[in-house]
């Protein structure tokens, strides 16, 4: 499922959990991503692989946003609450940088379906074990889920995220420019529709507090720069640096113990420094490692590539995990799963931008200096200017004194790519932590010890 498609089924399923129970919520999400694993696993067609795609997608959302609500009804305690979620982001963090790793070993010696098949002991244990340990909550009323809502939702992130991509990768033609109006257009109506109900599937009014739209804004521009960057890294390890598949996810987890390592010192300082300092500084010490990736060239020591990784990784986690902690914090209980998908709506948002925005950069720049670099009759030229990878592809069918030289100059040429969308990585990331020290200043203190404590929420324990 697209990213983009994630963002609106996590909005959908995390207020459908504030109705039917967030535990049964994430094991509904349980069962259907094992399902799905497993229909992934024996796809006979690319059809059904890509439904089964589509299945996973609308099982893990909803998983992620009920994970998050549930801990927003289980720790009332702010400090409690905050280890809970930096928690939470390093375990997340982990999962993400350990997968690509633990698919290489896998495809190495089974056969494709396997990096399906690990998910289900997980999706069991859950099954297992959830029921025992964790307790139901759901709002008191019964709320009434909007399905027209839940369609706007998905066709105007959907019709934009488009409409941006192929105006990126094409330039300016009227039917993005329509797609996008359009788009615009759709969410306009599904903002209008939230306001008139009396139980909205986003709540606005939510959204309108700085201690909650700020963060969920912060979240949605470091989503944007850390998806946006990720390929560009990938691809170099791989494509630039030759690296086996299996040997760059190793490296990768390079970054992953910066984010590891800078989750919890950050909470720790957040104790006793205004958040918006903790998240500001995150985020402007992300910006100085996308600038770091703009020195990255062809032939750069791994070493390089990889520092400037960890420094913008460490950085960007850092500030998503107080502006998460800050988000829970800000919402009520009884609307913790909407408050939940709301975060991860934005955070799949801005990935999606992250890709359809610094990638259109990177690919840009590539094709522009490999339609200088190749001459429009070499064999196999356009597969040459379109991608690294039709570039790798085609070398291996040219003579070998050819096929260096497009070699030579299409790994030139895609790490020039990757410096220009560093730069603008680099430029949202300051912008970002100067809103978060202007916007959130003094919303993130603690609570003094003389306040009284957070009364327990209006839900329905089963």
């Amino acid at each position: 499922m697209p990213v983009s498609c994630r963002a609106c089924a996590s909005s959908s399923t995390a207020a459908l959990g504030d109705r039917i129970g967030r535990r049964a919520s994430v094991l509904a999400g349980a069962v259907l991503f094992g399902a799905a694993s497993v229909l992934a696993a024996y796809a006979q067609t690319s059809e059904m692989l890509i439904v089964a795609r589509a299945l996973l997608g609308l099982g893990g959302a909803a998983l992620m946003p009920s994970t998050l609500a549930l801990i927003r009804n289980l720790f009332h305690d702010a400090k409690q609450r905050a280890k809970a979620v930096t928690l939470w982001t390093t375990v997340m963090t982990a999962g993400i940088s350990l997968g690509p790793v633990v698919s290489g070993l896998l495809l190495e010696h089974f056969w494709w379906g396997s990096v399906f098949l690990i998910n289900l002991p997980a999706m069991v244990l859950l099954l297992v074990l959830v029921p025992f340990l964790v307790p139901e909550f759901r709002t008191a009323q019964r709320e009434r889920f909007d399905l027209l809502s839940s369609v706007l939702s998905l066709g105007a992130v959907l019709l934009v995220v488009h409409g941006i991509k192929e105006w990126a990768r094409h330039g300016y033609d009227p039917l993005p420019a329509v797609t996008m109006g359009v788009g615009l257009v759709v969410g306009f109506v599904f903002v209008r529709r939230q306001k008139h109900l009396a139980h909205p599937m986003i709540d606005l009014g939510l959204l309108g507090r700085r201690t909650f739209g700020g963060p969920v804004f912060a979240n949605l521009l470091a989503m944007f720069a850390t998806v946006g960057m990720a390929v560009f890294l990938t691809q170099y390890l791989q494509s630039v640096l030759g690296l086996s598949p299996f040997r760059a996810a190793l490296w990768s987890l390079v970054s992953a113990v910066g984010a590891a390592v800078a989750a919890p010192v950050a909470a720790a300082l957040a104790q006793r420094v205004d958040r918006a300092y903790v998240m500001g500084g995150g985020l402007l010490v992300s910006a100085c490692g996308f600038l770091w990736m703009t020195q990255v060239r062809a032939d750069s020591a791994l070493w390089f590539a990889l520092t400037g990784a960890a420094l913008y990784a460490g950085g960007l986690v850092a500030a998503m995990a107080l502006a998460t902690e800050l988000a829970l914090g800000a919402a009520p209980p009884e609307r913790a799963g909407s408050a939940a998908a709301v975060l991860e709506s934005g955070q799949e948002l801005g990935g999606a931008l992250g890709m359809a925005v610094l990638g259109s950069i990177g690919a840009a720049v590539y094709g522009r200096e490999m339609a200088d670099a190749v001459p429009a009759g070499m064999p196999h030229a356009e597969a040459v200017r379109e991608t690294l990878g039709g570039a790798t592809a085609a070398a291996a069918r040219l003579p070998d004194e050819t096929a260096d030289a497009v070699l030579t100059a299409a790994r030139d040429a895609y790490t020039h790519g990757m410096s220009f969308a560093a730069v603008g990585a680099a430029v949202v990331m300051a912008a970002a932590g100067v809103f978060s020290l202007a916007w959130l200043r003094g919303a993130g203190r603690a609570k003094p010890p003389s306040e009284p404590a957070e009364p327990r929420p209006a839900v329905l324990p089963s």
